[in-house]
């Protein structure tokens, strides 16, 4: 492998797939100076991304968090495209932010391995799958890292760094110095599965649907008791609709295949998934989403 790009010389990124997380992991790129790449194969789910951006960083300038003219230049630094050849032929920094897929992740990553220069940094924003696997099925290892974003991306502090092991230092701390560039707080973590934050999370996501399954309490009490008990920001039945359920599924069956039997997925869970109830993103979860927020629903037994 040629020398890793440094942090200082980071200015083209490329962010595959323009769903919630690669929507808001773009706006945090463009508002920290890059010129930053939005890709999907989907050029209607682009346009409704950039659009979504718009609007939120147009209510940041109405109520004063952030000047018209910062919002011009992160409007302006942000390149919709669907031709991934164009987008990955000067890249500097890859942030692929596709489905919790193996497959799917490593066959994207490897068509821009062959489309990017051979310094740039493979970043992907999988918040369970191995990075060695992935550094190793295509053929990059050292410059592939986790780079693992929180839901909203422009909101939450935390980017957990996961160093495969196969992972070039020299691109840990590429990473970690564009971590603090665009405002996060970073942490590394080796690969193991479930990094750390994804395997706390969803261990107490999935004994909070148990819990709610069992009868101990709604879904509503449970989420309070994490809010105001232990000070979380957010109860993790909210949560989980607010990641998504199917997501929140792939990554229990993952960590069960990988851990044991402690993360073998709730069966309220696989319920509501195969009823299309995903969270957020389907407008019904443990909540029904509405445009002012979620409303609470009584949950059969």
């Amino acid at each position: 492998m040629s020398e890793s790009v440094q942090a200082s010389d980071v200015r083209r990124v490329v962010v595959l797939g323009a769903g919630t997380m690669g929507q808001g992991i773009a706006q945090v790129m463009a508002q920290a100076g890059y010129v930053t790449h939005l890709y999907d194969v989907d050029a209607a789910r682009i346009g409704r991304a950039i659009e979504s951006i718009k609007q939120a960083t147009d209510r940041l300038v109405q109520k004063g968090k952030m000047l018209n003219e910062a919002r011009s230049e992160l409007i302006g630094a942000l390149v919709p495209t669907s031709d991934l050849a164009q987008a990955c032929s000067d890249v500097d920094l890859v942030i692929e932010s596709a489905p919790e897929q193996m497959e799917l992740k490593v066959g994207l990553l490897r068509e821009v391995k062959a489309l990017a220069p051979e310094r740039a940094i493979l970043g992907t924003n999988t918040s369970s799958l191995s990075i060695t696997e992935i550094g190793t099925r295509t053929a990059a290892a050292a410059r592939t890292i986790g780079l693992h974003f929180f839901n909203p991306p422009p909101v939450m502090e935390l980017l957990e760094v996961v160093r495969g092991l196969g992972t070039d230092e020299g691109v840990v701390a590429t990473s970690l110095a564009i971590a603090k560039r665009i405002g996060k707080t970073p942490i590394v973590v080796n690969d193991m599965p479930g990094f750390a934050t994804s395997r706390l999370g969803v261990v107490i996501g999935a004994e909070a649907m148990r819990m709610l399954e069992s009868g101990v309490a709604s879904a509503e009490d449970i989420d309070r008791a994490m809010e105001l008990g232990y000070r979380h920001p957010m109860g993790p039945l909210k949560l989980t609709d607010l990641v998504g359920l199917d997501v929140r599924l792939m990554i229990l069956e993952h960590l069960h295949r990988e851990i044991g039997e402690q993360f073998r997925p709730p069966a309220i869970l696989r319920q509501m998934v195969r009823a299309g109830r995903l969270g957020k993103k389907s407008g019904e979860g443990f909540y029904r989403w509405t445009e002012s927020g979620p409303v609470p629903i009584a949950h059969k037994r």
